[in-house]
């Protein structure tokens, strides 16, 4: 593997690592608690995650050859993503339904799709421009550029189940003013 399939390679291993432990942090009843102040649950953001994994096909679909380099467009997918200052809007197709989810299955379901990521980056040409999906305001990515995609759409959510996990106070303590 050259430098960038081994840095993405890497990226991919760690962002994976870190979802799938977190949601194994989860109490199986916390699971699927809705936040005290509304949102999706783990269950739901985890189904999210799935939902938005039809990265997988879009870099196994018709590709063609590209005259820019396969990294162009990453650095505007993560001040996409990773700009935690700013809340997104989900696509429809994408939006899970509110349900309960098997917390086991979710991740059994999720590790799979991490390791035909991490497949994708050792076997693929990821120079290769995939033609079957078109990112809005992006339009066609690189096999690079998705996957870059999921890593930095995964560690959005990262930090939005972390904050699931460990709430902060609704009214933080604040000392008393001393007369």
């Amino acid at each position: 593997m050259d430098t960038t399939k081994c840095e993405l390679n890497e990226q991919a291993k760690q962002t994976a690592a870190k979802l799938l432990e977190t949601l194994e942090a989860f109490d199986p009843q916390k699971f699927n608690q809705t936040p005290p102040l509304g949102g999706w649950t783990a269950g739901q953001v985890a189904e999210h995650l799935l939902k938005s994994a039809g990265v997988v096909e879009v870099i196994a679909g018709n590709t063609k050859a590209t005259e820019r380099p396969a990294n162009a467009k990453v650095d505007a997918i993560a001040s996409i993503f990773l700009d935690f200052t700013t809340k997104l809007q989900s696509p429809e197709f994408i939006i899970p339904e509110a349900k309960e989810y098997d917390q086991q299955e979710m991740i059994a379901r999720l590790k799979a799709v991490w390791t035909k990521l991490t497949e994708a980056i050792r076997l693929l040409d990821l120079s290769a421009l995939c033609m079957d999906f078109e990112l809005p305001g992006l339009g066609h990515l690189t096999r690079l550029e998705w996957i870059s995609f999921y890593i930095f759409h995964t560690q959005r959510h990262l930090r939005q189940l972390d904050r699931l996990l460990t709430p902060e106070p609704s009214h933080p303590r604040r000392p008393h003013p001393r007369p």
